[in-house]
């Protein structure tokens, strides 16, 4: 079987639905076209993804310098800063990626579809464009046509730029979202630290308010920066962002003690720092952009409000139900005491953190079989779909491997204190036995988003959610913190089962796996 084909092995497509996750499994580590092509999209978005988490730990160590209060006050702030950013900001990358890949994808490989749609708005790829120009009849200035007969024919123009209305769109409400969200986080940062546990009374308020209204003055950066980094996902571009990503958290490691310490800011100086990395981010991919896509569009009609609309919401819904359970759960943990708090804490981050490295797979997946379904190439997307669940449930089994044996060392990174590492021995198993879990869990998001199944995704999710939450509740109350494990485990297995169900049925976007 030749692999650039994407075909069943022995030409045999009448295998069952089911029959996509052991497609050819003995390939998942070849590094053929497939792979390669993978590779390229995964590898770079998924060190783009932890590039930002270790600026973070590198801004907490400086904090940390200052005083225990600050280094508390920044990470109530941090977390409620990056709660409303998540909220505003994932439906919007999800559906651009998706959007972005396919619009580019009809516009490069049918360019004589859509005729009005691409061909008057100048879609190209890679500097060029593809119009379908009659002999006789036309203008010449404006179509650059060639007399052969009274035919039709393909010609070529260099043009640099072209134009892709979800790449403008998510422009337009990237931006609209950040300013709200600067707005809101400004005006309401008081009563919001006051329901995150910060009291009128407490030492935590003043800085933790100065730093959350400084470091929101950036969200329109932030927001805007992540909308474009769905763009070029969406172009199966994960470089640039990476390259971006890594210009402005150096310059925030950079800027961080010359602000803090130099100027004597304090915590002032180390938002003041990142919302000047962020905005050098927005800059850096706003100029790579612009030489690639012509960002006006010709007229508000051409924008795409309506389908964003519709599908963000969609994923809204999910975002909140996934939010809720993981909040849900660090809240139980917590009115369980401080000891069972800080040991959840060291689990939970852990267990969150390993999930970015299978997100690189998701965003791989999610472009490749965005283009593949515009396209119609159900082979390629068998294909697509197959590999990266496989190469998701190979990482799973090495993390879990890893945390298994690296974390009953490692506990003591994160504290000294014996009752808590006790806790976090008991946490252990459940943080690695259930990495498989959790990163096929995320590989089937990246493959739904790709097929464009937003609604199943969504509405999946809301019940995953309801099950889990009574889940939590339950064996909160009866085991305590191996409880919460429990129910956080039962979690996981709902959302991969959720993803299993939907392609191992052939329902949906997947029905042509029953032809």
């Amino acid at each position: 079987m030749a692999e650039e084909d994407y075909s069943y092995s022995n030409g045999n497509k009448s295998k069952t639905p089911i029959y996509i996750f052991f497609k050819d499994c003995r390939f998942v580590l070849n590094l053929d076209k497939l792979g390669l092509e993978i590779a390229s999209i995964a590898l770079p978005a998924a060190l783009a993804l932890t590039a930002d988490p270790i600026a973070s730990l590198v801004d907490t160590a400086f904090i940390g310098q200052i005083g225990p209060v600050e280094l508390a006050a920044v990470g109530v702030s941090i977390a409620l800063f990056n709660q409303a950013s998540r909220i505003a900001i994932f439906p919007l990358v999800s559906v651009t990626t998706s959007f972005v890949a396919e619009e580019d994808t009809i516009g490069t490989a049918s360019p004589e579809a859509n005729q009005n749609d691409y061909l008057e708005t100048g879609s190209s790829i890679n500097g060029e464009t593809k119009q379908l120009i009659p002999e006789r009849g036309t203008d010449q200035n404006a179509y650059n046509s060639k007399p052969v007969g009274a035919s039709f024919e393909i010609v070529t123009t260099n043009l640099q730029k072209r134009y892709i209305p979800s790449a403008s769109s998510a422009m337009v409400i990237g931006s609209i979202l950040g300013l709200i969200q600067a707005i809101f986080l400004i005006s309401a940062a008081k009563p919001l630290l006051n329901f995150m546990g910060v009291s009128s009374d407490s030492p935590m308020l003043k800085p933790a308010q100065q730093y959350l209204m400084l470091r929101s003055l950036g969200a329109p950066a932030v927001l805007l920066s992540l909308a474009m980094q769905g763009v070029f996902r969406g172009f199966k571009d994960t470089k640039t962002p990476l390259y971006a990503t890594v210009a402005g958290d150096v310059t925030n490691i950079i800027l961080d003690p010359i602000f803090m310490f130099v100027f004597r800011l304090g915590v002032n100086g180390a938002a003041i720092s990142h919302v000047i990395s962020q905005y050098l981010i927005c800059v850096i991919l706003l100029w790579r952009l612009m030489a690639q896509v012509d960002l006006l569009p010709p007229s508000i009609k051409h924008l795409q409000f309506s389908r964003f609309l519709k599908n963000g919401f969609l994923l809204l819904m999910r975002v909140i139900a996934v939010t809720f359970c993981v909040t849900l759960a660090a809240s139980l943990a917590a009115r369980q005491g401080p000891t069972p708090m800080a040991a959840f804490q060291v689990c939970l981050q852990v267990w969150l953190a390993t999930s970015l490295l299978a997100d690189g797979l998701a965003v791989a997946g999610q472009a490749i079989l965005a283009s593949a379904f515009a396209k119609k190439d159900y082979d390629k997307a068998t294909a697509t779909a197959s590999r990266v669940l496989q190469l998701g449930l190979v990482l799973g089994l090495m993390l879990a491997v890893i945390l298994g044996v690296g974390l009953q060392y490692g506990a003591r990174l994160f504290t000294k204190d014996v009752d808590v590492l006790r806790l976090i021995s008991i946490g252990i198993p459940f943080v690695a036995a259930t990495q498989p879990i959790n990163a096929l869990a995320f590989v089937f998001d990246g493959v739904n988003f790709g097929a464009s199944d937003f609604a199943y995704s969504a509405f999946s999710m809301v019940v995953v959610a309801i099950v889990s939450i009574f889940v939590l509740f339950i064996l909160s109350s009866t085991n305590g913190f191996i409880g919460i494990w429990v129910a956080l485990t039962i979690y996981m297995s709902l959302r991969a089962f959720a993803g299993f169900w939907r392609i191992g049925t052939g329902t949906g976007p997947w029905e042509f796996l029953r032809a």
